[in-house]
């Protein structure tokens, strides 16, 4: 309970100095001003984007887990959309906690294997954005060095089910916590290589959405080359991973691009007021899709464990 009073707290008083360095430096109505260039129609697109971004990441959940939730598709958007929504707005990646919750209560999955698996998800999704930036900085110096890593990069993916069997017979062989950690671990990926370069696949549609929604947000607050708006964004989205940032990610987002563009002597002034928009955009789209969360069904037999096929 001191723990969550704390993180409370914390994120409180990080989102309150946010509000008042821009309303001191900047002035909320000029940092504003920019979304009356910006038409209905553009909005829709810009949020349609997010939309199917959100139903993809869904997706990706139903069918990394399709032996336990096979014909539960619609439920696991619900659950999907309601664990963003979480962790869009709870402070200290608190919301990463309720996919393991959801998982429990819906279709009867073990906590520590839902969270094990969200680990290796999270980590594809850093693996995909350590891909964006080798192609951002493609775009901003054209050479053979950049698809060299990339493919060096992705080659890492093959190589993972090939250590599993290894090290999942070396620590069945072993006694004690580290082996059974281990274990676990490697067996919360999909069953079979194919299902995970699936789930890498639906990461690349989730993120490839997601940033062309993004930078575009970006561009219409920040005209920069489109390599530094891609940067600006990755910035702000492996932000995510920072333990340490307020209610609805505020400041730790913000910090993410400004740490990224104002080195490459962009105005530090601009790229925040472009970042707090940015950020502003995203909540947005988490306030407004995040009811729709209740108008998918909930799962068949909610909370009844589900037999692995």
């Amino acid at each position: 309970m001191s723990g969550r009073l704390r993180d409370w707290t914390i994120g409180s008083l990080i989102l309150a100095i946010l509000i008042y360095w821009v309303e001191t430096r900047i002035g909320w109505g000029a940092l504003l001003a920019p979304w009356r260039g910006m038409s209905p129609w553009q909005l829709l697109y810009l949020f349609a984007l997010s939309l199917f971004s959100y139903l993809i990441r869904g997706v990706r959940i139903y069918d990394y887990f399709h032996a336990r939730l096979k014909g539960q598709l619609l439920p696991t958007i619900r659950l999907s959309i309601l664990h963003n929504f979480a962790n869009n707005l709870l402070p200290m990646r608190a919301g990463e906690a309720v996919f393991p919750l959801l998982m429990k209560r819906y279709f009867g999955q073990g906590m520590t294997d839902s969270a094990l698996s969200l680990l290796w998800i999270r980590g594809l999704d850093l693996h995909l954005l350590i891909l964006i930036a080798f192609g951002a900085l493609y775009l901003r110096e054209p050479g053979p060095l950049w698809p060299a890593l990339a493919a060096l990069w992705i080659g890492g993916l093959f190589l993972v089910y090939p250590l599993r069997a290894p090290f999942l017979r070396w620590s069945g062989e072993r006694s004690g916590k580290p082996a059974g950690l281990l274990r676990k671990v490697l067996q919360s990926l999909p069953g079979s290589q194919a299902g995970f370069f699936r789930a890498y696949l639906w990461t690349f549609l989730t993120w490839a959405t997601k940033f062309v929604a993004f930078t575009l947000v970006l561009l219409h607050f920040l005209p920069i080359p489109l390599s530094q708006a891609v940067m600006g964004v990755m910035g702000s989205e492996l932000s995510s991973v920072l333990p340490l940032h307020g209610v609805a990610g505020s400041g730790s987002y913000e910090l993410g691009m400004v740490a990224v563009l104002v080195p490459l002597g962009l105005d530090a002034k601009a790229v925040l007021s472009a970042a707090v928009n940015l950020h502003l955009f995203l909540l947005g789209v988490t306030l407004l899709l995040g009811p729709t969360a209740l108008l998918f069904p909930r799962p068949k037999g909610e909370g009844r464990q589900v037999n692995v096929s």
